[in-house]
């Protein structure tokens, strides 16, 4: 293979209200780098337990329309709160039945390998979520043996409005919850929330690493694809 085709051959499932995700994961993982081929999910405009069930059915579907001749390295399926309520083994059972792919990955597996490979055993989270859907994501740490010390949930189901969270309700949320909390790094949970550019600046106001659902999950890609990490060493 010659040009662009030579390049490792990266999968994405979005959901259909995702506005973020894309413009993140493409300057995380740029088209100098990787080529990255996005599915859209079928997805409810508010995000509760009952439309994340509605999610697993349309996994395999979304999967099936990524390029079958790509040769993918990794799918990466986009959503945090649904892959800890799904289970990641089904996640990935789904998407494999829709593509020919090496590997798959999700924000939230992507996030507990981080965490270890940091040695971090005590987090806090921030997310725009409901508490009912917060309390999934929980037990999905906590199952994998990472504490969740504390936590801040915005209590917003709409996704549409979760995309205009305002930059600094998410840092003020960051400050007040680490304000006091013993905890090892902080978690900005939901692939819609637009994270990216504040994780430097809340990584040395707080003296922590600061982690996102798009951060780790463009991270754990570009591992499973064998590409330098470098660049996510910060």
């Amino acid at each position: 293979m010659t040009g662009h085709l030579s390049l490792p051959a990266l999968g994405l499932i979005a959901l259909r209200v995702d506005e973020t995700i894309e413009r993140e994961l493409g300057a995380l993982l740029p088209p100098d780098k990787v080529r990255l081929h996005v599915s859209r999910i079928v997805s409810g405009d508010d995000l509760t337990p009952d439309s994340i069930a509605d999610m697993e059915g349309a996994l395999t579907g979304a999967a099936a329309l990524l390029p079958p001749a790509a040769g993918f390295k990794v799918v990466g399926y986009g959503c945090t709160s649904a892959t800890a309520q799904l289970g990641a083994e089904a996640v990935a059972a789904r998407v494999h039945a829709g593509v020919q792919t090496d590997h798959v990955t999700d924000p939230l597996s992507a996030a507990i390998r981080r965490l270890r490979t940091l040695n971090t055993a005590r987090i806090g989270i921030v997310s725009p979520y409901t508490s009912a859907v917060a309390d999934g994501l929980v037990r999905a740490f906590e199952a994998a043996g990472i504490e969740v010390a504390a936590r801040s949930d915005m209590g917003i189901a709409e996704e549409a409005a979760v995309v205009r969270i305002p930059a600094e309700r998410i840092t003020d949320a960051a400050h007040r919850l680490c304000d006091g909390a013993s905890i090892d790094a902080l978690f900005l949970s939901c692939t819609n929330l637009n994270t990216t550019a504040l994780q430097r600046p809340l990584s040395r106001a707080l003296g922590l690493p600061i982690l996102s659902s798009n951060g780790c999950l463009a991270w754990d890609m570009a591992r499973l694809a064998g590409m330098d990490l470098e660049q996510f060493q910060s």
